[in-house]
């Protein structure tokens, strides 16, 4: 176990770091944060920073030899980086993880192998495979970039009468992966941490909707029957074993619903802290960002039960930061901001949430 005053060191300077440098202050942990952008939200709430590339070695190797353990905030870190620093340093979550998790194709063929229920896919890497993929699991499909791609970017989806050809000019002619598409009812993400010894504590599921591909609003626990989230939390927890995994992650799933029965089909893993979790701040005995620091510290995880009834949370983005009196004014609404400078149109700005507490008996 690291002792409180030991310094995490942190890869990326966004919301995410920001709310994991500020869980760790709480328990006495030091938070190094490396950025490459000098207006990083995270700067402001870390006791040290380090401006640089992703791949400037004698960087990385400074903030390496000033940190105890190095986690992230984000999954696209380059693989050099990664080896950089878990040459030096512990890297919770691992190279692995990153690995898997970077490529939507090895993803997908990771998360099959276990058994797990994916939707149907083929990689693409011409306009021939792709029409061959269209062949094999017909249309609608979405075809995305099998890197860099997250809030719907990166990828597109072909209907009868599209064209693949200008389909493949929207996403670059990069790799890809066509995925038929999901008849889903409904999205929901399981939200666990593992730790260094192997111990597993999974979170209430959630039901996630979406507005212009962003996460709009979650709601906890989700609508779904007893078993359907038990086999939720079951492929969870299979797939941060197999990953030997350390930290916070989320699995985001489909669940579709046929002839009386729910089914989970896991559609992406992210190996990192994650917007459908911010409830827990409010929401949960222990929110996932102390979570995460637990995890990476090698100290017991703690307990992941709801603190009332139901809870909800909704993004703040763009624009809807400038309701920021009204949230404040309304109770038992809980207000968070990430200190960013511009409400571009889909930049998340902050999050509210909102905890409805059981009845009195």
């Amino acid at each position: 176990m690291l002792p409180p005053g030991s310094t995490i060191g942190i890869l990326g300077g966004g919301q995410l770091g920001r709310m994991i440098a500020l869980a760790a202050a709480r328990h006495g942990l030091r938070t190094h944060v490396y950025a490459p952008e000098p207006d990083s939200p995270a700067f402001e709430v870390a006791g040290r920073r380090t401006v640089a590339a992703y791949d400037d070695e004698a960087a990385l190797v400074g903030f390496a030899d000033a940190v105890d353990v190095v986690t992230y905030e984000f999954e696209n870190v380059p693989a050099d980086t990664a080896h950089i620093l878990a040459t030096h340093v512990p890297l919770r979550p691992g190279a692995r993880a990153l690995a898997t998790t970077q490529d939507r194709l090895e993803e997908k063929t990771f998360v099959a192998g276990l058994g797990i229920p994916t939707a149907p896919f083929r990689a693409v890497g011409s306009a021939a495979e792709l029409e061959q993929a269209l062949s094999a699991l017909g249309r609608p499909a979405v075809l995305k970039t099998r890197r860099f791609g997250y809030d719907g970017k990166g990828q597109v989806m072909l209907r009868e009468g599209d064209d693949p050809r200008a389909a493949l000019d929207t996403i670059g002619h990069v790799p890809a992966i066509l995925e038929g598409f999901v008849p889903f009812a409904r999205e929901v993400s399981v939200v666990a941490a593992r730790g260094v010894d192997g111990s597993f504590a999974a979170y209430d599921v959630c039901e996630n909707t979406h507005r212009d591909h962003i996460l709009d609003v979650t709601r906890v626990p989700a609508r779904l029957p007893a078993e359907t989230a038990a086999r939720a939390l079951a492929h969870a927890r299979r797939i941060a074993e197999a990953l030997e995994y350390v930290g916070v992650f989320a699995v985001e799933m489909f669940v579709v619903e046929a002839e009386g029965r729910s089914e989970v089909i896991v559609n992406e893993i992210a190996p990192r802290v994650h917007n459908s979790g911010h409830w827990t701040i409010e929401g949960a005995e222990t929110s996932q960002f102390e979570q995460h620091v637990r995890a990476v510290c090698g100290w017991p995880l703690g307990p992941t039960s709801l603190t009332g009834a139901s809870v909800e949370m909704t993004n703040l983005v763009g624009a809807d930061t400038d309701r920021w009196p009204a949230l404040l004014a309304e109770p038992g609404a809980h207000l968070h901001l990430y200190g960013k400078g511009v409400a571009r149109p889909g930049r998340k700005m902050g999050h509210v949430t909102r905890v409805r507490r059981r009845p009195a008996t």
